[in-house]
């Protein structure tokens, strides 16, 4: 696992199904020792056709055991870059770099690092963080964009790690067919999970009553 790999500042990132930031039983169990660790330090919501062999929507997860020790020990970043993307074809998105320095730096303002020069002087990048975050970029939360959440939020959201959970919409943004095709797939995987579930319990049940009346 990319968390026990890590020394005490190790930082790592991953690319996870959507199913995985949403998952109960033992997965949820795991996410929240994760969380009350301090390890998971930013998720990003990532739209489909990002990649040439799996077309669903995914997840980046960012850990970083090093933050437990900074200002942002109780919190989680969470990115819903669904909507940031260039079409290359019908059936393909990518990342601009310009887009690419746009969502690292707001990742660095988070942190409280210093912003990536080359990318932030001048051109698109440099333009989207002062439309968001103003003249002297600085983080704030932005409806629709990024969410600063605490423990004590991720706890009432059941330990989700589904930045949609979060993040919410811009003002007077609806939710698209796509967005909504993207939640019922989700809400698809996890009812798949609980119907397995269940079915185990009904096997354990089952077993248990046959033992109890064959004694």
């Amino acid at each position: 696992m990319f968390y026990s790999a890590l020394n005490a500042t190790g930082r790592a990132g991953f690319v996870m199904a959507n199913s995985a930031s949403d998952a109960r039983s033992s997965e949820q169990e795991l996410r929240q020792k994760l969380i009350e660790a301090r390890a998971v330090d930013v998720m990003v919501a990532v739209g489909p056709n990002m990649f040439y062999t799996v077309t669903l929507p995914c997840t980046l997860w960012f850990f970083d055991k090093g933050k437990a020790k900074t200002q942002r020990a109780d919190t989680v970043l969470f990115i819903d870059a669904r909507h940031i993307y260039r079409q290359v074809d019908r059936a393909h998105r990518d990342w601009t770099p310009a887009q690419i320095g746009f969502i690292a730096n707001l990742v660095r303002l988070y942190r409280g690092e210093a912003l990536e020069a080359p990318k932030v002087g001048a051109g698109e990048t440099a333009a989207k963080l002062i439309e968001v975050f103003g003249d002297t970029p600085t983080y704030r939360d932005v409806p629709g964009l990024c969410k600063a959440a605490t423990l004590a939020e991720i706890e009432a959201q059941g330990w989700s790690l589904n930045p949609g959970r979060y993040v919410g919409v811009a003002p007077g943004e609806d939710v698209s067919d796509e967005d909504f095709k993207e939640q019922l797939e989700t809400l698809n995987e996890e009812l798949e999970s609980l119907n397995a579930q269940a079915r185990e319990l009904e096997q354990t049940i089952a077993a248990n009553v046959a033992g109890i009346l064959e004694a």
